[in-house]
């Protein structure tokens, strides 16, 4: 079952930002990069809390994202795709 594809919101030269794009690379993600300073609106809504992870207008996440949250927001994706529940929040 497919994952939606997701948005990263980043700021260049952020670290755990980087690490959140390595993250999502390794467990193949589909997601849509967006440079919260490029947009006004998005540097008021997100401030530094980047990196944001977001299904649609959901929030899924902010700030640090190891392999073990990224698996754990997968899991969560796959149970709502399949609709067998959800998974505890990551």
């Amino acid at each position: 079952m497919p994952l939606p594809r997701l948005t990263l919101y980043h700021r260049p030269g952020c670290h755990l930002c980087e690490l959140a794009a390595q993250g999502l690379d390794a467990l193949g993600f589909a997601y849509d990069a967006v440079d919260v300073d490029g947009d006004p609106a998005l540097r008021a809504r997100h401030g530094d809390d980047v990196p944001v992870l977001a299904c649609g207008e959901r929030v899924l996440g902010k700030g640090a994202f190891s392999r073990a949250r990224l698996g754990g927001i997968k899991l969560l994706l796959l149970r709502e795709a399949q609709g067998t529940g959800s998974a505890p929040p990551p």
